[in-house]
């Protein structure tokens, strides 16, 4: 991993700088309202991000209910993608939730979004089904997708 990288718990003073990558990244960005809600308010809630330079330049973040983490985000601003920063959130969300008892994992993704199916795959999701016409700005059906303790080693 990169060792000028810096995966750690986000915090509220990060809410500007993910609203910022939701922007660049999703037709259907959250706000940073919206960002510092779940930082400050869903008790359920767990988000962390990636640093580098002082900068964060990703993040993702998940629900947790019960013994299942429902995954409701990641993303790398453009300019730091194919450099697994994606890969490194995700096995840093695992980890600390794992910990405190989480054995599934769930998330939705558009069916047309190739690169996150591949690394969502990577680490053991599954497609086991579909959530028709999910995304508002398109209508585009999202693949439900799940990790199940058992699935993966």
């Amino acid at each position: 991993m990169d060792m000028d990288l810096i995966i750690r718990k986000a915090d509220i003073l990060d809410a500007s700088e993910m609203a910022m990558i939701d922007e660049a990244s999703f037709s259907l960005p959250w706000s940073e309202e919206a960002f510092h809600r779940e930082l400050t308010k869903n008790k359920i809630a767990f988000y962390v991000v990636a640093e580098r330079g002082g900068f964060v330049v990703g993040y993702a973040g998940l629900w947790r209910v019960e013994d299942e983490g429902h995954i409701t985000n990641v993303a790398v601003h453009p300019s730091h993608r194919g450099m697994h920063i994606g890969e490194a959130l995700l096995e840093t969300i695992f980890e600390a939730t794992s910990r405190e008892g989480i054995r599934h994992y769930t998330l939705e993704v558009r069916k047309s979004n190739g690169p996150a199916i591949c690394l969502y795959e990577k680490f053991g999701f599954k497609s086991e089904g579909i959530r028709p016409r999910y995304y508002e700005d398109n209508n585009e059906d999202a693949l439900i997708m799940w990790r199940r303790e058992n699935d993966y080693i």
